[in-house]
């Protein structure tokens, strides 16, 4: 490419990282591992870096030159300032900003306009912005939180299919499926115990298709996803006018769970948390510029 490189952002979750070159109005963005820095700091770290190089091959230059980049960092746990000190000194760039990923979401979404984000992928989220001002909820985890996302849905499925074996419920067509392929009580609890939220993850899609099918468990599953969804927004503030978003790869399964007046505000995104990302880098870029004036 022969347009001079401005900006890096890389936005990393539970699923995926996504790392951007920024051009100006165009960009080059190249896909690799998950990087959740709560969970696995080191994998992270790694995968980040492994996206960096292949970055800097594609764009035919030296990584050293991309280091002198700024660069902003949005990552799913990088929700405290001691982590993301850690998470930049472990990383080669000159100038670096990192923060959460929630940021870069809103960003994404929004702009800079007023709404209302629900984020369910192998974590989640919510968030609103209006006037500016962002309010958070959400994000602590797979351990104290992230209800609601493919994560929690995957354990919620495999805790059900634990409750029929105790005879406490009657099976479905899901619980059916479920023990077929993970085998008896032991056998799951075993598979619990070293899964990581991503395996947990890959989990959901056995549930939301049967929910498509109409399976009551799966049913029932969903709907507790959506009646947490629904608790944390009106604890956020939100009312009828506010657009509403969802964003991660599990989260537009709720759309038909949620009551009418929030069904009534869906709204797409105007972009992806990459995109906003890379807004935010071309921020950072001009405070530098700004105070190296």
């Amino acid at each position: 490419m022969n347009d001079q490189l401005q900006t890096i952002a890389i936005d990393g979750g539970g699923t995926r990282c996504r790392v951007a070159g920024g051009f100006g109005e165009r960009r080059h963005v190249i896909e690799v591992g998950s990087a959740n820095v709560s969970t696995d700091l080191d994998g992270s770290i790694s995968e980040i870096l492994r996206g960096l190089e292949k970055l800097a091959s594609d764009l035919g230059i030296s990584l050293s030159e991309l280091e002198r980049v700024p660069a902003y960092i949005g990552l799913a746990g990088a929700s405290w300032p001691d982590i993301a000190t850690k998470v930049a000194g472990k990383l080669p760039f000159d100038h670096v900003r990192v923060e959460d990923d929630r940021r870069s979401a809103a960003r994404g979404a929004f702009g800079h306009d007023d709404g209302i984000l629900v984020h369910c992928g192998t974590g989640s989220f919510q968030l609103m912005q209006r006037a500016g001002r962002i309010t958070l909820a959400g994000g602590w985890g797979p351990v104290l939180g992230d209800e609601a996302s493919a994560q929690w849905v995957g354990r919620k499925a495999l805790t059900a299919v634990l409750r029929v074996c105790d005879g406490l419920k009657p099976a479905s067509p899901l619980i059916e499926q479920l023990h077929e392929k993970f085998g008896p009580p032991g056998d799951i609890v075993a598979y619990a115990g070293t899964a990581s939220p991503a395996d947990f993850g890959a989990i959901a899609r056995y549930v939301t298709a049967a929910a498509g099918r109409k399976d009551r468990i799966a049913i029932e599953i969903l709907q507790d996803g959506a009646d947490h969804i629904m608790t944390e927004l009106r604890s956020l503030g939100w009312s009828q006018g506010l657009p509403l978003m969802l964003t991660g790869g599990i989260a537009g399964h709720y759309a038909g769970y949620l009551e009418f007046p929030m069904q009534s505000a869906l709204a797409q995104p105007k972009g992806q948390p990459i995109d906003g990302a890379l807004s935010l880098a071309q921020e950072f870029a001009e405070e530098l510029s700004l105070c190296s004036v």
